[in-house]
């Protein structure tokens, strides 16, 4: 089980990453060389400036259930372990247990 400030940490990031999504991207199409090949400085000045949390790189998955960062299925959003569990419990549904 992570920590609670881990999973905070990460709500927190995700929070800031929405919040600055649409300024981010009007910062980055502002600062994109126009027609005659000139960038725009002030633009990528104040993109710098934003925080370093509102970069979408910096997110992490993590499990729902746990918060463990490590074995992350993105198609059920929980990681390998708890997977594995609730699957043999049968609590998703459309998996089972492969044999042969």
């Amino acid at each position: 089980m992570a920590k609670e400030s881990m999973k905070a940490r990460e709500v927190k990031r995700q929070r800031m990453v929405a919040k600055y999504a649409a300024k981010k991207a009007a910062l980055k199409k502002a600062a994109l060389a126009d027609e005659n090949g000139e960038i725009n400085y002030e633009a990528l000045a104040k993109l710098q400036k934003l925080p370093k949390n509102a970069s979408k790189v910096r997110l992490h998955n993590r499990c729902e259930i746990t918060g463990r960062p490590k074995g992350y299925m993105r198609q059920f959003g929980i990681s390998r372990i708890q997977f594995r569990e609730m699957a043999s419990a049968g609590l998703i549904p459309g998996v089972k247990k492969a044999s042969w």
